[in-house]
């Protein structure tokens, strides 16, 4: 693949090869969310609908390559002897962290409270909440899930928010599960200096039971170059595995270590001690993470398909260019830009709210009409999923699930 330091187009190149280049010929006939949706049985969409008909912005997944990301991360993972506790930050719904959990995921985190409540109402109760939650409102809410589902975790990172959890806890008439959060730079957590007072603060808490801590690196995941990106993660987390040494020779129960992603989910094994990674973007694959490269020297990262994509539909050929209805408030983000599938040369601008532009670098394949679509693979899954109600699950080009974004909106 060409060297993603060379051009743009030469990395959208390279994407083009990893999608195949695929547009709709006319008509179209632009079925509506209401109507696929009337039109499933058991999350299933009436057979022969294609993806081309949807109206759009429409979120939509290739299954296939879904499932076979899933399938890479496993193996590796297996082959390691790691497991993954991915994140539904990244598709916030329940029926994939469902899927997840039957391929062999030992547990989901969760970002926020809101969404580890709407996920565990929809039956998912293996939940990790990874951020900590200091407000009174939020410690009472965490241990009524934990009441609820047993196998609820709660991230903490702070003496006095243990004390509300054990409090809290008590009050329920449960034992919760707590894990520590220890810093890897310093956006969140205990620095790895102070977790052993914390931890064993928090063994002396009889409504509390200590299962571990976390160590979530989210500054090295982008790190482009494997070999750069993997002495990174290693050298950060030294200070975390020290301090984890340090609560097991203590004598505290430490049976979880949690951290990386999946721009480490391949180096993670090397962490003495590491459990389990908290992958999230593997699955779904953005332009973000595209460009960090590959363990075998691709300039692409490769490890796994980009499956998730948004549909838009060219609104006007007239002047230079072409505008689309996939703005910021279907891609959110416009740095990266998104990547066109089949058209290199095609510059997209997601700058404004309700529309996309395109500029040419070179002739684009075919002369595009009004009413044309185009396929998009997104600048960064999580907050564009985020934007949707529902997202298509594709298979061969037709809609087979039509699946609810459970947690969508739920940032608090």
């Amino acid at each position: 693949m060409a060297p993603i330091h060379g051009s743009r187009r030469s990395f959208l190149t390279a994407v083009a090869g990893v999608s195949a280049y695929v547009w709709i010929p006319k008509p179209v006939h632009g079925y509506t969310a209401a109507a696929v949706r009337a039109s499933a049985r058991d999350d299933r969409a009436k057979p022969g609908i294609s993806k081309w008909d949807l109206d759009t912005p429409a979120l939509c997944v290739d299954l296939d390559k879904m499932e076979r990301n899933v399938a890479t991360l496993q193996a590796t993972l297996k082959k390691n002897g790691i497991a993954s506790r991915p994140h539904a930050k990244t598709h916030k719904t329940a029926a994939i962290a469902r899927y997840q959990l039957s391929t062999g995921s030992i547990g989901i985190c969760c970002a926020k409270l809101t969404e580890a409540e709407a996920l565990a109402a929809a039956g998912i109760d293996k939940i990790c909440m990874t951020t900590s939650n200091p407000s009174v409102n939020k410690v009472r809410r965490a241990m009524k899930l934990a009441k609820a589902h047993p196998q609820f975790i709660q991230a903490v990172d702070y003496e006095p928010n243990a004390r509300d959890l054990n409090d809290a806890a008590k009050a329920a008439g449960i034992v919760a599960s707590v894990v520590i959060d220890v810093a890897v730079g310093t956006r969140s957590g205990i620095p790895a200096a102070d977790a052993l007072a914390l931890a064993q603060a928090i063994d002396k808490m009889p409504n509390l039971k200590l299962r571990g801590m976390l160590s979530y690196d989210g500054g090295v995941q982008h790190v482009v170059g494997f070999q750069k990106r993997r002495s990174q993660a290693l050298s950060v987390i030294e200070p975390n595995v020290a301090a984890f040494e340090a609560m097991k020779q203590s004598g505290l129960n430490m049976e979880i270590f949690s951290g990386g992603g999946s721009g480490t989910y391949n180096i993670m094994h090397e962490v003495p001690h590491c459990t389990d990674v908290q992958v999230g973007s593997y699955l779904f694959m953005d332009m973000q993470y595209m460009a960090i490269g590959s363990e075998t020297g691709d300039a692409v990262f490769s490890d796994f398909a980009p499956s998730l994509t948004v549909i838009t539909t060219v609104l006007n050929n007239r002047f230079a260019g072409l505008t689309t209805d996939a703005g910021a408030k279907a891609l959110t983000l416009n740095t990266p830009t998104a990547g066109v599938i089949g058209e290199p040369g095609m510059k997209y601008n997601a700058g404004s709210d309700e529309f996309g532009s395109i500029r040419f670098s070179e002739p684009p394949s075919k002369k595009y009409a009004i009413g044309d679509k185009l396929e998009l693979i997104v600048p960064h899954c999580d907050p564009a999923v985020n934007e949707y109600n529902q997202m298509y699950g594709i298979r061969g080009e037709k809609v087979e699930q039509v699946w609810d974004i459970t947690a969508r909106g739920n940032s608090q």
